[in-house]
């Protein structure tokens, strides 16, 4: 009884120096943690927030000899411009179909394949597959395009230098539109399959074992519990993550696109991400690039705000 009296007394000591002293009571006891932190918050300051103050050139008939704040305010005349482009309707809709395709197929692949992971009982079998499962994501888009380009193209790629050797006809993964997109949407989820694992894995752990125990009692095959255990204990992890993947609907990895492109395909390849590029850095319409990417990050955050407002009428945390 001492012991409950002593330990009650600190508890409310504790509480008296919180509503007394507030936020200085945490930077007194935690002022280690607080010192670590000053310089992620200062990259985030730096690199996150003060480039939004050039939001304002999307605003602007922005000159470079005229200087930031020397430009023209013309208001929204740079987006009524911008939503008149034929390049603009057709970059939206290309945007919208990667990205659709891209959230159906390598969101749900890893879930998937986590869950066949879950399932493995050979420890080292198990570890040597994640392994070479996540490697992939460690790779630049860079050195990704040019491994493509020597396995698919069309010439003299490995891949269409066997269908020959075995009496086939050449096929042009990367040089056709339908096959490019195929090919895009296969090498993305190469890419990206074994890294979205580790997510699910993680949530996996946490289910309690017992659950599974029972079930066995009950006479349930891994199937059962696959789907009736282990989903539903990983589902809000499944409903954050996809909140967070439709906000990037309307950008998309320029890096990806990028690397895989080639004049014999330009049906597809006209995105958001990439006609920012080409209007801001290669064209110098710094004006016209920034209404472009603005357009696209509001796009994104209505997105996550509308998904993450549904979410919640289901039952769900969310986000927010």
């Amino acid at each position: 009884m001492k012991g409950i009296s002593v330990t009650k007394t600190r508890n409310e000591t504790a509480s008296l120096k919180k509503d007394r002293y507030g936020m200085m009571y945490y930077l007194r006891r935690d002022w280690q943690l607080y010192i670590l932190l000053i310089l992620p918050l200062a990259l985030v300051l730096l690199f996150k927030y003060t480039p939004l103050a050039g939001l304002v050139l999307a605003f602007k008939d922005y000159k470079i000899a005229k200087g930031f704040w020397g430009s023209e305010w013309v208001g929204m005349e740079v987006f009524q411009e911008l939503f008149a482009k034929p390049d603009f309707a057709r970059a939206v809709r290309n945007t919208l179909l990667l990205n659709i395709m891209d959230l159906i197929f390598s969101f749900t692949v890893p879930i998937f394949l986590a869950l066949l992971l879950h399932e493995v009982k050979n420890v080292l079998f198990k570890r040597v597959n994640q392994t070479l499962l996540y490697l992939p994501h460690f790779l630049s888009w860079v050195i990704v395009g040019a491994m493509a380009y020597q396995l698919l193209g069309e010439g003299n790629g490995m891949i269409n230098n066997l269908i020959v050797t075995l009496g086939g006809d050449r096929i042009p993964f990367l040089q056709d539109d339908m096959n490019w997109l195929i090919s895009y949407l296969a090498i993305g989820i190469w890419q990206s399959m074994g890294w979205g694992t580790i997510i699910y894995l993680a949530a996996m752990s946490s289910i309690n074992p017992e659950m599974y125990e029972a079930a066995t009692v009950d006479g349930a095959n891994r199937w059962r519990k696959m789907w009736n255990i282990t989903l539903p204990s990983i589902r809000p992890t499944i409903v954050t993550l996809l909140i967070m993947s439709l906000g990037g609907v309307m950008g998309g990895s320029f890096e990806r696109i990028y690397a895989l492109l080639n004049r014999a395909t330009t049906e597809f390849t006209t995105t958001i991400p990439v006609l920012v590029y080409r209007w801001g850095i290669e064209g110098g319409d710094i004006s016209r690039a920034t209404a472009l990417g603005l357009f696209q990050a509001l796009i994104g955050l209505v997105l996550v705000l509308t998904a993450d407002r549904v979410a919640k009428k289901m039952g769900e945390d969310g986000l927010l």
